[in-house]
């Protein structure tokens, strides 16, 4: 079964895909003149101001729900796996799709809020929204939320939930617990019951969690990393020497792996800001904005606070303290093995504990448990937001929630019981399903994105600090939500 999962893995994230990926930042990265460079300013304002509403959440709260997709344990053993697997040149290819990402998080999440619309009292949007409204093709819509459904309902979870396992048992031995002769894995017990709670609650609740825990995981977890690159400040010039050497393999020790180091840095990276991968749209358009373009550069910021801040600051922790080991794939041997018999799921809280015996490890674990629920929970309003698209106005939209429901409580504890290899070749599969249909969808909406840019630059241009969008001016179609906007 492994090799057989592992398999489709390899054929989903083929150098096509990788390919793709990169394409699509150069080229929105181009048409929108590089905007995730020249307006970064713009881009923390935004963040920081704007309201919800009875329908929708605050920009700060869809950043946060984004965010708490897009950081999770990609920002902690996805940066270790791709160190271990490509090398250290890996980061340097993390970096690159994060910047050309961006700019593919900005169209995306621009659609999201273009084509979004209110279901119930509730904004819902994402790429099958735009699909059928802006491509006008219901067959490809419906397939991007079938995906979506078995990605993040299915396949997904079990990544963040088996992190969190991982990394407790590296921490704390919780024993499981029995259950009329049934053994019953406690901490997944324990994550199910939390994650059930909250997910009942609506998008509301979810986007009220997310606020107050995402900013609290994040900053704490910076904080504790930047002590350690303080700690080792003069080898900054030493690290960055490795990771470009070693990504274009001109380092020795890793000479001949480039194409890993670029496979997995990119894959890696793609895992964790989500920049392409159709998922950060349906909490974009969950926001309450008076222009789409404004939520599409808050999303584009946050892959810089994912990739950019988050992973280097654990990439660096790991590189400094020398506690990675690095596999050539191809010939199954080790080229650096400093942790022998030590999985990459355990490099951050080793890096840790090399300055912090006594609180390293602990430390990690709870930031890990964090990071990797409010994923969880990102996750669930995805796989919601695409039942809703496919049954929106029927009567029995509800029965297939309440199945969801269970069959997403019962994917997260199966991931607590699997192995770490096991649960995240699954978890590939479903982010590149998703990503070959997203991007694709968004190439061919570019001409649109890049109309409601221009729009809101014009009315910047013309002296209107806040811009509103009104799609009959500028001649869209399908887009009922913003017909009337004044």
């Amino acid at each position: 079964m492994e090799d057989f999962i592992a398999k489709i893995s390899d054929y989903v994230w083929s150098y096509y895909l990788i390919g793709l990926c990169v394409l699509s930042g150069i080229y929105f990265s181009i048409r929108t003149g590089f905007l995730q460079f020249r307006y970064i300013p713009t881009m923390v304002k935004l963040l920081l101001t704007g309201n919800k509403s009875t329908q929708g959440i605050s920009p700060f709260q869809a950043f946060s729900l984004a965010i708490s997709g897009r950081v999770g344990t990609g920002n902690i053993i996805g940066v270790a796996s791709a160190i271990a697997l490509g090398g250290p040149g890996a980061v340097f290819w993390m970096w690159l799709i994060a910047v050309l990402g961006a700019a593919s998080a900005f169209a995306e999440a621009t659609l999201g809020q273009i084509y979004k619309q209110e279901i119930k009292g509730e904004y819902r949007g994402g790429p099958a929204y735009y699909i059928e409204k802006g491509l006008g093709i219901k067959w490809y819509a419906i397939l991007f939320a079938l995906i979506t459904i078995l990605s993040c309902g299915l396949l997904l979870p079990g990544i963040q939930s088996n992190s969190i396992v991982q990394s407790l048992n590296q921490s704390v031995s919780i024993p499981n617990i029995t259950v009329a002769s049934v053994e019953i894995n406690t901490v997944g017990l324990a994550i199910i019951t939390l994650v059930s709670i909250i997910i009942f609650g609506g998008v509301k609740r979810l986007g009220n969690v997310t606020q107050i825990i995402v900013p609290f995981m994040a900053v704490g977890y910076i904080i504790m990393v930047l002590i350690i690159i303080g700690m080792h400040f003069s080898e900054i010039p030493a690290a960055f020497s490795l990771i470009f050497e070693s990504a274009f393999s001109n380092e020795s020790a890793f000479a001949g792996m480039m194409g890993s180091a670029i496979a997995w840095g990119i894959k890696r990276g793609i895992y964790s800001n989500e920049a392409g991968q159709g998922t950060a749209p349906h909490a974009a358009a969950a926001s309450e904005v008076n222009h789409p373009a404004e939520q599409g550069l808050v999303q584009a910021f946050s892959v810089y606070v994912d990739t950019l801040f988050i992973c280097t600051a654990t990439a660096f922790m790991i590189l400094f303290t020398g506690k990675y080991n690095v596999q050539n794939e191809a010939t199954q041997q080790f080229v650096v093995e400093h942790l022998p018999g030590v999985e990459y799921t355990s490099f951050t809280q080793e890096a840790l504990n090399h300055h912090f015996p006594s609180i390293g490890s602990h430390f990690v674990a709870i930031a890990l448990f964090f990071f990797a629920f409010t994923t969880i929970l990102a996750y669930y309003y995805y796989a919601e937001t695409n039942i809703a698209y496919i049954f929106k106005g029927k009567r029995n939209a509800q029965v297939y929630i309440w199945i969801l429901r269970v069959c997403f409580l019962f994917a997260i504890y199966i991931g607590t019981i699997k192995e770490a290899k096991l649960a995240w070749a699954v978890g590939d599969i479903g982010v590149g399903l998703m990503a070959w249909v997203n991007i694709i969808a968004i190439l061919l909406l570019s001409n649109i994105v890049i109309k409601v840019w221009k729009d809101y630059l014009k009315q910047k241009k013309n002296g209107i600090e806040k811009p509103v969008f009104n799609s009959k001016k500028i001649g869209l179609k399908n887009c009922d939500f913003w017909e009337d906007k004044e």
